[in-house]
């Protein structure tokens, strides 16, 4: 029997067997596993084989890829502090390929068993209990504790020293699912993940903007929340209820779906096809995607995300998520809902992740597919005959949902039939709260209830584009459309512009530009289109939103490079997958992330290229954002430019919906066919 696909997810015996060749490998050793996943095959071996493959030529006894694991843990040994490690285990060989050491100022990522710590370890602590029962809570009321990222380090920080650090909130115990983030309280505990004790207990102000930014460690604060007010968003919670005049709608697909799935984990529809995986530190990736057999993209992926805080006061300069690197990802990914999170006829994808022991379990439905209307895909109407010829827009998602702490982040790959690609990102939840004093406001937040304010913060993605534009040698090109002066000989009316087209040749961050439309396309420069003559290419569109405002000097911008640049363009290297760095989780600086990738000053002209596509979401608080917060959308386009000879969704079938009805009753000849219209005499 042939060993599994080099793209196809750690199996769950395959996950426990890299879990055992670590565990023999280290006798006498306290082992804490946090993810075992597929290591992917490096580029130079992978590629051909999937190449052999489009072209048939692979078979079940032809010879596959090294099937690894890469596994992260920690040992623990009398006498000594903790150590983490990186492993790369041969599975077929059951042995250890490679291992590294964790560098001794990085903190690997928290779990969900040490986010649980968290609060187990304010529970029990004396010092904590005294500070909580200074808040005089009202009778039914009680504390909880939110675990936070400790975010960069302070001066007198010890690097080597592992912190997590909380947000404290009042809940209302005879309501299951109350909105606990309505009932802020003025403190944040940090905690010695190591020792397990809390070190500090921080005091937070207060009052608005026109009062001091910092209170002294160690002054209590008695603080009242009676004049805050519940605000629920559970239906049987709400005070006025649902809405009665909302009609069912539904998605019916009486056919079932235009796709279907090979090997477990390749999706086919239309003329694209791809594979999807699933690890624990980026969700749902997708490999080796073409479309009518042309190879597109090698791999596709969210990077990274930062989240940044702009509350000036102590400790809120370290309130700075980086939602993909510093805790496991993977724990975060819903179990898609079928009827909820996705429509129609839903394709479901598990995942596998691992406890702390190491012992693998299934993740149910991470990854939903399935297809969605999105308008009118083209259309034209014939004047003179009155014949309208209309398409609609069919669309194939790949979706996973992560909920961390309080915020909602849906990811949509979105296929298109005309052969684009958007990423999506959308953003909901609830706004992160803190305390403010009854009638106070401040500058660096919205009060969205009394007594609760939302502070200022931003959103910032990452996605990674690893283009194939008809092979792995591309260039990526900056295009932009500029004003031309009159000029007697070349523009004597002055209509003219110039399309100016620079070729990006080292390695490197840019911005967008929206004065210009500055769009960036990746191009084969040994493959020219037969009409235009231009090399074929893919153009990607980036998001002109603003970049991260924290002060270049700060600690939030020198631990967010890459959120400084709308575009990065490296050279591909195996494994740079993480535009933040390997480690974020209390850092201090951006190591290993695409600011240094850029900094090789590589030659990137036909070279196997990668893009990082960076947009945001500068996010002031409304009241309308509370209790729960509609969905912001944000999307990078990524369209072909030259790529085909013409538009290659003119095949698509425009087929009229007969599912379709009035609203009231009209005249017969009202419901002609949108596409079947009878030419005027």
């Amino acid at each position: 029997m042939p060993s599994p696909h080099p793209l196809q997810p750690l199996s769950i015996g395959e996950t426990n067997l890299a879990r055992d060749v670590i565990r023999a490998a280290h006798p006498n050793t306290v082992l804490k596993f946090r993810v075992i996943y597929l290591e992917e095959p490096s580029k130079a071996i992978l590629a051909p084989f999937l190449d052999a493959e489009q072209a048939g030529e692979v078979t079940s006894t032809t010879p596959r890829p090294a099937r690894q694991a890469r596994v992260h843990f920690d040992t623990a040994q009398a006498g000594k502090p903790p150590q983490s490690h990186e492993a790369i285990v041969d599975l077929h060989a059951k042995k250890i390929h490679a291992i590294e050491s964790v560098r001794a100022d990085a903190q690997a990522s928290f779990t969900v068993e040490e986010l649980d710590d968290v609060r187990i370890i304010c529970r029990e602590s004396a010092v904590f209990q005294s500070r909580v029962a200074k808040f005089n809570l009202p009778p039914n009321f009680d504390f909880i504790v939110e675990p936070w990222p400790y975010g960069g380090l302070d001066a007198a920080d010890d690097p080597k020293r592992r912190h997590m650090q909380a947000l404290i909130y009042a809940v209302d115990t005879t309501k299951p699912d109350c909105n606990f983030w309505a009932y802020p309280l003025p403190i944040i505990p940090v905690i010695d993940a190591e020792t397990r004790e809390i070190i500090r207990i921080h005091e937070v102000s207060t009052g608005g903007g026109n009062d001091p930014l910092n209170i002294p460690e160690g002054e209590l604060v008695n603080v009242s929340i009676d004049h805050m007010t519940p605000a629920e968003y559970v239906p049987e919670l709400l005070p006025g209820g649902l809405r009665k005049d909302l009609k069912e709608l539904n998605v019916v697909q009486p056919s079932g779906p235009s796709f279907s799935i090979e090997d477990s984990n390749v999706i086919n529809w239309q003329k694209w096809s791809m594979r999807v995986t699933f690890n624990p530190r980026e969700g749902a990736v997708l490999h080796n995607v073409r479309f009518d057999g042309r190879n597109v993209l090698y791999r596709l992926s969210i990077s990274d995300m930062t989240v940044p805080y702009a509350d000036p006061r102590t400790p809120f300069h370290r309130k700075q998520a980086f939602d993909f690197g510093d805790g496991t990802l993977g724990d975060a990914c819903n179990n898609l809902q079928l009827g909820c999170d996705c429509l129609g006829v839903i394709k479901y994808f598990d995942g596998v992740l691992v406890d702390h022991t190491g012992t693998a379990r299934e993740t149910k439905n991470v990854i939903c597919l399935h297809e969605q209307d999105n308008g009118i895909n083209w259309k034209h109407k014939n004047w003179r005959s009155g014949r309208s010829v209309v398409t609609r827009r069919r669309e194939l998602v790949v979706q996973f949902i992560i909920t961390l702490a309080n915020y909602e982040y849906i990811f949509n790959y979105i296929f298109e039939q005309a052969g684009a690609v958007t990423v999506q990102a959308r953003a909901t939840g609830i706004v992160s709260t803190v305390n403010i004093d009854e009638g106070k406001t401040a500058p660096w937040g919205n009060v969205v209830s009394p007594g609760v304010l939302a502070q200022n913060h931003q959103h910032i993605f990452c996605v990674r584009i690893d283009p194939a534009i008809d092979g792995h040698e591309n260039t990526v090109v900056q295009t932009e459309s500029l004003p031309m002066q009159i000029d007697a000989r070349t523009n004597p009316n002055g209509n003219a512009y110039e399309v100016r087209t620079t070729p990006i040749t080292t390695s490197g961050g840019f911005f967008a530009n929206p004065m210009t439309d500055r769009i960036f396309k990746v191009q084969n420069l040994d493959k020219l289109n037969p009409i235009s003559g231009q090399p074929v290419g893919y153009k990607i569109l980036p998001p002109v939103t603003q970049l991260l405002l924290a002060d270049p000097k700060s600690g939030q911008a020198k631990r967010a490079k890459f959120a400084q640049r709308h575009l990065w363009v490296t050279k591909h290297k195996d494994n740079e997958f993480y535009a933040g760095g390997r480690y974020t989780l209390q850092s201090s600086t951006e190591i290993e992330g695409v600011s240094d990738a850029a900094e090789r000053n590589d030659d990137v002209v036909q070279k196997d290229v990668v893009v990082w596509s960076v947009f945001g979401l500068t996010h002031n608080p409304r009241v309308e954002d509370w209790p729960i917060m509609p969905v912001e959308i944000l999307e990078l386009h990524i369209k072909p430019a030259d790529f085909f000879t013409g538009n290659p969704a003119q095949d698509v079938p425009g087929r009229k919906n007969f599912t379709s009805q009035l609203a009231q009753a009209q005249r017969p000849e009202d419901q002609a066919s949108c596409c079947e219209s009878k030419p005027r005499l």
